[in-house]
């Protein structure tokens, strides 16, 4: 065989290809949750700390406030795919 038709074996299995999908609607799914996250539950965050932002919460100059953000993001993220997981295991049911 040659390297092209390996390469094309490779590259045009089912499993690549859904791969290739799901980094796709991975990269919308997470401009969906940022976009969540800084236009509702940020803000109300933003209430609950002692300068009024999240963004500018850096007490002893630690940017405390944008890593809770994105800690905030990825919990949103990891619960809404553990959500899809579990529902498509019951749909293979």
């Amino acid at each position: 065989m040659s390297l092209w038709s390996d390469f094309k074996a490779f590259a045009f299995k089912g499993n690549v290809l859904d791969l290739a999908v799901a980094i796709v609607i991975g990269a919308a799914f997470t401009k969906i949750v940022t976009t969540l996250a800084d236009a509702i539950i940020l803000p109300l965050f933003s209430k609950l700390v002692p300068t009024g932002s999240y963004a500018t919460w850096a007490p002893g100059g630690i940017k405390v406030g944008l890593l809770l953000a994105a800690i905030i993001e990825f919990f949103i993220i990891a619960f809404a795919l553990f959500l899809a997981v579990s529902w498509l295991k019951r749909r293979m049911k």
